[in-house]
């Protein structure tokens, strides 16, 4: 869902506010096209023999909010008249919690939601005000509360961490209030200066530093061992849950699943392809109202490229990955990550340590390098 009232400073994702469309799309042309898109990427997938109902949904953005519970219902109304639900599937929307109130939660929960994920980044007022981000601090907690009362079991608050003048207390302060909400699930993303957004700009000016890698390695094991002992598990390197709510639709993306994206932008993985479609609302519409799939380009994957993605995806999790998905030339790579401390093999799963995961990145780096040598 490519809207938003306003951009925040850190963002570089595929959003437009209405200043920036006039008139040339609307959340209403929207949900039409994607309605259509949705119907005929049903016909495809059944022509192919490979339909099958959601397990999971994600509403991503943007500010899917801003739909509003009927423009949501709508939305997942069109799923279902598609590629239908499994039983048991699990239906997420992000949220801005400005844009919610406990009429809102009530509505998605009798549409068929159950799951939110409620962008919160700090609970320090001047950290917000850095990342340009427009609701108060204490908003996010409330909207995770009502989110909560109106029955919804899975509820995510999203932390960034590492933005500059925060300190230290700004982290602790903003843990004590994410565990205060009661959510079952956490995500927290160091953050990073994507070039073309306003930050890039301030901070090449020198109005803002650049973050600190050794500051954000320290907030990080801050943030894990705060979440530990409060009884939430690491289950992906930025992602923490009581058990039981754990993402299922992320999941699907880290284990090398198939996935349908629908909408402005939207990426999709298929087998062996992955395409992406065009990313301008106004464009999106008009080229689903030509006849076709709004598709900009696409790629076949290859073994090797498969293989590099299961490894770079899986030993970002907590159960890793199989040992012998590895190849011999990667053995000396591996023993010695694991004589540093930083890999692990558990009843011949391969992972990375508490320690390995502020470098997993780097591993999955130097572990593919050796297979290719």
């Amino acid at each position: 869902m490519p809207f938003c009232a306003t951009r925040c400073g850190y963002c570089d994702f595929n959003t437009y506010t209405p200043g920036e469309l006039g008139t040339s799309a609307s959340p209403g042309s929207y949900l039409d096209a994607l309605a259509v898109e949705l119907e005929r990427a049903a016909e495809l997938m059944g022509r192919r023999g490979q339909l099958r109902a959601a397990d999971t949904v994600f509403v991503g953005g943007g500010t899917p909010s801003m739909l509003g519970a009927e423009g949501l219902t709508r939305l997942l109304d069109a799923v279902r008249g598609s590629f239908g639900l499994a039983p048991d599937a699990e239906v997420t929307t992000e949220s801005n919690p400005e844009s919610t109130s406990p009429e809102f939660f009530a509505g998605l929960r009798e549409a068929g939601f159950t799951r939110v994920s409620l962008g919160m980044q700090s609970a320090a007022g001047h950290v917000l005000q850095v990342l340009q981000r427009r609701h108060t601090p204490g908003r996010p907690v409330a909207a995770a509360r009502e989110a909560l009362a109106a029955g919804f079991e899975h509820v995510n608050l999203d932390m960034i961490y590492g933005t500059p003048t925060e300190t230290d207390d700004d982290v602790r302060a903003t843990l004590d209030a994410v565990l205060d909400a009661g959510v079952d699930h956490v995500s927290a993303y160091s953050l990073i200066v994507e070039e073309g957004t306003a930050m890039a700009r301030k901070v090449r000016r020198g109005l803002l530093p650049a973050p600190d890698e050794d500051v954000l390695a320290a907030r990080y094991e801050l943030i894990d061992a705060r979440l530990r002992d409060a009884g939430l598990t690491w289950y992906e390197v930025s992602n923490w849950a009581r058990p039981g709510g754990e993402c299922r639709h992320n999941e699907i993306y880290w284990v090398d699943g198939n996935w349908w994206g629908a909408g402005p932008g939207a990426h999709s993985h298929v087998v062996d392809t992955r395409f992406h479609n065009v990313k301008h609302p106004a464009t999106y519409a008009r080229a689903v109202a030509g006849g076709g799939l709004p598709l900009a380009g696409g790629e076949t994957l290859t073994r090797a490229d498969r293989h590099t993605e299961r490894i770079m995806l899986g030993l970002r999790l907590a159960r890793g990955i199989p040992r012998d998905w590895l190849s011999g030339r990667a053995d000396a790579a591996v023993a010695d990550f694991t004589a540093r401390g930083l890999l692990e093999t558990v009843a011949g799963r391969l992972r990375v340590t508490d320690a390995g995961r502020l470098l997993a990145d780097g591993i999955v780096t130097d572990l593919l390098i050796a297979e290719e040598d």
